[in-house]
């Protein structure tokens, strides 16, 4: 392999390593652009080329129709100078027979290469007639398939917009699954971490309640009440006061009295406050005393 052969592959390679590249990189919606404008441009060049073939065929039949003009024109003169010659010949003009003869012989020659000159104009115009049909053809076909390209666009733009949307909520999906800060601990790390703490917290605090500790001061505390009843307890008995009694009122089975802590009865009066009043009016201060 020859140094040149080596250079060609290696600029292939690079073109190719280029073109990657940039393939990779490329805004899809320029390069959905730019292909719009090349079919665009296409589309504009077809257009010329076929209006510059029509052209040709419409020329083609200008130059066709003149040169029928023209072979009935010389026909006739022809015709013309034939009997211009027989009506010479009739008078006895010899002369002037012969020289109508000689001009409707010219007025042949020139009819001939008409003749020709049409039978060529015929078959050009019946080709730039064909080539004018295809152009035509050619341009609508391209007409067609420049909407429907224009029409791929509006549709590809919107996919190109959907997929942009859909990357990005891909994104934020992703995001979610993933740690917030890949330096700190995650969610699922500080929850166990506060359950265990919440756990040992609560086994503490139901070893503490049985501790030995704990019962000997239950003990001294149950020690200390029972102390206290009975101190209580003399202490009523030195004043007359019943014992374990609290001074409080409690109602009889008949609901008209009240009986003290000790034992006195107190009557107790349904009537209105009014009555009450009155009663309290008309007693002496002899029966308070």
């Amino acid at each position: 392999m020859g140094m040149i052969d080596v250079l060609k592959r290696r600029w292939k390679y690079f073109t190719a390593k280029t073109e990657s590249r940039f393939e990779s990189s490329a805004d899809p919606k320029v390069q959905l652009e730019q292909a719009i404008h090349d079919a665009q441009d296409q589309h504009r060049r077809l257009v010329e080329q076929a209006a510059n073939v029509v052209a040709n065929q419409k020329q083609h039949e200008l130059q066709l129709n003149r040169a029928m003009e023209e072979l009935e024109r010389v026909t006739g003169s022809t015709r013309q100078a034939l009997l211009m010659a027989e009506e010479s010949s009739k008078r006895g003009d010899g002369d002037k027979a012969r020289e109508y003869n000689q001009t409707a012989e010219a007025f042949a020659n020139r009819l001939i290469a008409t003749e020709n000159q049409v039978n060529d104009l015929k078959t050009l115009s019946l080709q730039s007639a064909q080539a004018a049909d295809q152009a035509r053809a050619a341009v609508q076909q391209n007409s067609l398939a420049l909407q429907q390209k224009l029409a791929e666009r509006q549709k590809l733009l919107s996919q190109l917009d959907q997929a942009k949307m859909q990357e990005q909520l891909n994104r934020a999906m992703s995001s979610l699954s993933q740690e917030v800060d890949h330096d700190g601990p995650s969610l699922d790390q500080v929850r166990a971490k506060i359950e265990a703490r919440y756990a040992k917290a609560i086994g503490t605090s139901e070893l503490s309640g049985t501790t030995v500790e704990s019962r000997m001061l239950e003990v001294q505390q149950a020690a200390m009440g029972s102390e206290a009843r009975s101190r209580l307890d003399s202490m009523r008995a030195d004043l007359g006061l019943p014992a374990g009694g609290t001074g409080q009122l409690t109602t009889g089975t008949s609901g008209q009295e009240l009986t003290t802590g000790t034992g006195t009865a107190i009557p107790v009066t349904t009537e209105s406050p009014a009555a009450v009043t009155a009663n309290d009016a008309e007693e002496t201060p002899q029966d308070r005393s």
